[in-house]
């Protein structure tokens, strides 16, 4: 999880092609929940597994590393938060990738930078930025578009289509929501702890609280055929893999904060999950999906 206050710098060759890379592994997370959770792995247990592994090899690189950790109560008190946020946050970002086309659901979610600017008003007194402004039309006009909100192209009508995607559209919406909340309550709060740590506990936390809900519950929902197992691994490395890279190679690479490279992961997916899982979209569909993702890279490149 890292600050968005970090300033937009050029790239080099080697940290752009590794942002590409990067949006590239967690678009093929999501597919892979995507075929985990076809074939019987619900979300707790793929957020639970995911985050679980994710937090054990960060937290392997924090003490590999000696990465000094000090906390003051208010930090400690906000981590907690964060973490119990970023739980809420993978959950529903899972469960609208499992009722959505994958590459709408991250479309959808790509909204956080207006929630994050909402969010920096409500709690921080920040007045939202003229380009946010000026962006959220053009990011709302691109998802209804890409989500076809009316129902033209899929010849449902609006009704028609809405009870098709309404309850997608909606966990996508409140993880969006949550996800602004965290890089605002991460870049006010505890931008001054070491990104690894911050990641290592968020992480720990999530895995935490989400296997105690599964235990509350059922239990784990593992896979009931050979794709779900490879889909749940594949899920689990990729986003593993992703999250491990963000916190120690591009450092070294002089990335600091999130890239708008990052923001091509919904098309990254768009693209992964046509051949993989035979979801396709109209024409129309993709103008809006290149209209939300322009908007957003836009707003991650603008000076600070």
């Amino acid at each position: 999880m890292s600050s968005p206050s970090a300033k937009t710098a050029a790239l080099s060759p080697q940290a752009f092609a590794t942002l590409l890379l990067l949006a590239c592994m967690m678009a093929g997370n999501h597919v892979a929940a995507r075929i985990a959770m076809d074939h019987g792995v619900d979300v707790i247990t793929a957020v639970a597994v995911r985050s679980a592994a994710t937090a054990l090899v960060v937290a392997l690189i924090v003490v590999a590393w000696r990465v000094k950790v000090r906390m003051t109560r208010r930090q400690a008190l906000m981590m907690g938060l964060i973490g119990a946020l970023v739980a809420l946050q993978s959950a529903w970002l899972y469960s609208s990738v499992a009722r959505l086309p994958v590459g709408l659901a991250l479309l959808a979610f790509n909204a956080y930078p207006l929630w994050a600017a909402f969010w920096a008003w409500v709690l921080y007194r920040q007045r939202p930025e003229r380009a946010v402004l000026v962006a959220m039309p053009v990011i709302l006009f691109g998802l209804a578009l890409a989500l076809d909100v009316a129902g033209a192209t899929s010849g449902l009508g609006a009704q028609g289509q809405w009870a098709r995607i309404g309850a997608g559209a909606a966990f996508a919406t409140a993880a969006a929501a949550t996800f602004g909340l965290i890089l605002v309550l991460t870049q006010h709060e505890v931008a001054a702890l070491d990104g690894r740590f911050r990641s290592a506990l968020s992480m720990g936390i999530v895995a935490v609280l989400t296997f105690a809900v599964a235990g509350t519950q059922t239990g784990l929902h593992l896979p009931h055929a050979p794709a779900g197992w490879w889909g749940l691994a594949a899920l689990t490395v990729l986003y593993g893999t992703g999250f491990t890279v963000m916190f120690t190679l591009l450092p070294k690479l002089g990335v600091v904060g999130s890239s708008p490279i990052m923001n091509v992961e919904p098309v990254a997916a768009l693209l992964l999950a046509w051949p993989i899982l035979g979801q396709a979209m109209a024409p129309v569909q993709w103008l809006g999906a290149l209209l939300v993702v322009g908007a957003v890279m836009v707003l991650g490149l603008r000076k600070r």
